[in-house]
Formats: structure tokens, C-alpha cells, sequence
């Protein structure tokens, strides 16, 4: 699996993965727990994952959908 998306926006990576299910691509969410262990002040970034060969086109539906990826 590749990193998709790395965000501290807790709105974006639902918005984000909404997105891709419309488009019959899988992700995934890591990190989504650590507020537990940040006392929920939301310092640590959640990742969104995609496949290996989804990434191009994962990248291609959020750029479409004004959702601003790194790099």
C-alpha cells in the first residue's frame, strides 16, 4: 500500500475516502485511534492508503476534487 493523503484535517480523510468509494477504489485509514494517545488536541496526522496501482488515480479523483495533496 501506498500513502495517499496525510492530514490533521479530521474531515478530510472521510471526505477523501467518500471519494474514492465513488470511484470503486479501496483505502484505508491508519492512525485514526491516536488521539487517544494525544489527548485528542490534534497534533498527529492520519494517513489514507490506496493499493500500489490505484495511487495514480487516487491522486487524480482528489487533485479533480480540490483536495490538495503534498509533493
Amino acid at each position: 500500500m501506498k500513502e495517499l493523503l496525510r492530514t490533521t484535517n479530521p474531515t478530510l480523510i472521510p471526505y477523501a475516502t467518500a471519494l474514492l468509494a465513488g470511484e470503486g477504489i479501496d483505502c484505508f485509514a491508519m492512525d485514526v485511534h491516536m488521539s487517544t494517545l494525544e489527548g485528542s488536541i490534534g497534533i498527529l496526522p492520519r494517513r489514507l492508503m490506496v493499493r500500489d496501482q490505484d495511487l495514480f488515480r487516487a491522486r487524480a479523483i482528489l487533485r479533480d476534487n480540490d483536495v490538495e495533496l503534498e509533493g
